[in-house]
């Protein structure tokens, strides 16, 4: 197996499981051809929402495609506000619940935020969109993840701006979603979190994302460095460790750390391409 590919299947694996929940989310620019953890990068594509919803509902039985118009066409005269943001709940928990489709879950939940326009709601439908973002691999989703990110992080900041966690957020939009020509604008807010205080684990995180992205595996591997060393047991950290050693062609410190995550990952199949990579860098 090659090392880009063992990247897209220990990662899929190992990091962020909560979002498995939703089962494989829907991108109409990917062609499912293979059952892979993900698509070739199409840089160029782009990702739009109404065809999300489109082809997502393709895949309703018909008792689930007349209870989502039901809710669709249930907004009346009278308190439309209100209803608007009772519906966008139902929507959500419908696409969460019944169909486990992620995007359609996170943009609904993002417009009900922006209608109930507070820090608790926008900061979580937020999270939902960043949690992805981190472990997504296609240019056209992160670009898409970012973009709905940004406008609720930008209006919780309206209301907090002292939010690291809300800063670190957004910081983290513009380092992995392409969404600014200019990624300092997202790094250096981060890195003054980071630097007051230094046991802000989620902004060594980004950190090290956005270093390991732009191929400054030094840093990325400090950042990745400071979290094992605080949290001994964090898997993430060490897959991250594990990989920029690879890619920047240390063999033995690479070994080490896809020992280190072998020992202790639950999975079998991840175990196995793990022994597969170790003994290509032996070899």
């Amino acid at each position: 197996m090659k090392r880009q590919q063992l990247f897209l299947v220990i990662g899929g694996l190992v990091l962020f499981a909560g979002l498995f929940f939703f089962g494989k989310t829907i991108n109409p620019n990917k062609k499912e051809t293979k059952p892979t953890t993900s698509a070739e990068p199409t840089s160029g594509a782009h990702v739009d929402i109404k065809e999300i919803l489109v082809q997502a509902k393709q895949r309703l039985t018909a008792e689930q495609v007349e209870r989502i118009n039901a809710l669709e066409n249930s907004v009346v005269r009278g308190d439309v506000k209100e209803q608007q943001l009772h519906l966008y709940h139902q929507l959500a928990r419908f696409w969460k619940d019944s169909v486990k489709a992620f995007e359609p879950y996170a943009y609904y939940t993002a417009e009900a935020a922006k209608l109930d326009n507070s820090e608790k709601s926008l900061t979580f439908a937020a999270q939902l969109f960043v949690d992805n973002l981190l472990a997504e691999s296609e240019p056209s989703m992160q670009h898409w993840l970012a973009e709905n990110a940004k406008v609720l992080l930008e209006k919780a900041l309206e209301i907090n701006p002292s939010n690291d966690s809300s800063k670190i957020s957004l910081g983290a939009c513009y380092i992995l979603g392409s969404i600014s020509d200019n990624p300092m604008e997202g790094i250096l807010p981060v890195r003054q979190v980071a630097e007051r205080n230094p046991d802000n684990m989620y902004a060594q995180l980004v950190l090290g994302l956005g270093g390991k992205k732009s191929g400054q595996y030094d840093k990325a591997i400090e950042r990745f460095g400071i979290i094992v060393k605080k949290q001994p047991t964090n898997l993430e950290a060490m897959l991250h460790l594990a990989e920029c050693y690879d890619l920047k062609g240390d063999k033995v410190n690479a070994i080490k750390w896809y020992e280190v995550v072998k020992k202790i990952i639950p999975n079998t199949e991840a175990k196995k391409e793990l022994d597969n990579r170790i003994n290509q860098l032996k070899g």
